[in-house]
């Protein structure tokens, strides 16, 4: 076995807002993928959704960006990256993924990663997610074919389990997941976390508490800026 290929985690989402969830399937994505001794993580990317993407309740991006620039203080290698947010209007992920690799391979100088010593060494970048998302494959319409076959074909996905899905039953439902799950690794949390952003909307919106269930900081933020509030539309 040769020297282990160097990866870049990337989430996509709305984090509305960002939860310990979301920061805990980076911990748990980079350990899987360590122990297969095949890969070294070396940097984490949270690329959140432009606002035109237009899902209920989905807070203006700034705020977004601002809640989890603050929940990723803490950590040496997950970042906040603002590209997605910044374009025109809403990007797929496979194009998001594509503007990741190029900035890892092409740039030679990725301010998304600190601890990368050789930039001549090809950096994969693959995308991390709940078994929701990779559940979402088989709604039609949602997703197109090619999309689909890049993003798992070309990058690879990295899937965490959360209760009540069964990865592995999709992919043998799905002829082209089934044909590329050399590049799916299916995730078990053992540790259940089960925290919903929808549920903590719902409990900001009735003024309960959301302690341990949020970053500090990104309750604060939340409770200076009055978001998710009832009269907050």
């Amino acid at each position: 076995m040769g020297p282990p290929t160097k990866v870049v985690l990337v989430a996509c989402g709305s984090f509305n807002p960002v939860t310990n969830m979301h920061l805990r399937i980076f911990e748990v994505g980079r350990d899987y993928l360590h122990r297969t001794g095949r890969y070294q993580v070396v940097g984490g990317i949270i690329s959140p959704v432009h606002d035109d993407y237009k899902k209920k309740d989905l807070q203006p991006a700034n705020h977004r960006c601002a809640m989890i620039q603050r929940a990723v203080n803490s950590s040496n290698w997950i970042k906040l990256d603002t590209w997605e947010t910044e374009q025109q209007s809403w990007t797929e992920t496979r194009k998001v993924l594509t503007h990741h690799w190029e900035a890892l391979n092409n740039n030679g100088n990725p301010d998304q990663v600190d601890n990368i010593s050789n930039m001549n060494e090809t950096v994969a970048v693959k995308l991390l997610c709940g078994a929701d998302v990779l559940e979402s494959f088989s709604v039609p319409g949602l997703w197109k074919d090619e999309d689909i076959e890049e993003i798992v074909g070309r990058f690879g996905i990295v899937v965490i389990t959360r209760e009540g899905s069964n990865p592995l039953k999709f992919i043998y439902e799905s002829d082209v997941l089934t044909q590329l799950q050399s590049n799916i690794h299916v995730v078990t949390e053992w540790i259940r976390n089960e925290t919903s952003a929808t549920k903590i909307r719902r409990a900001l919106r009735r003024g309960e508490s959301v302690k341990y269930l949020l970053p500090d900081e990104v309750i604060s933020y939340i409770q200076q800026h009055t978001l998710y509030q009832l009269t907050n539309k």
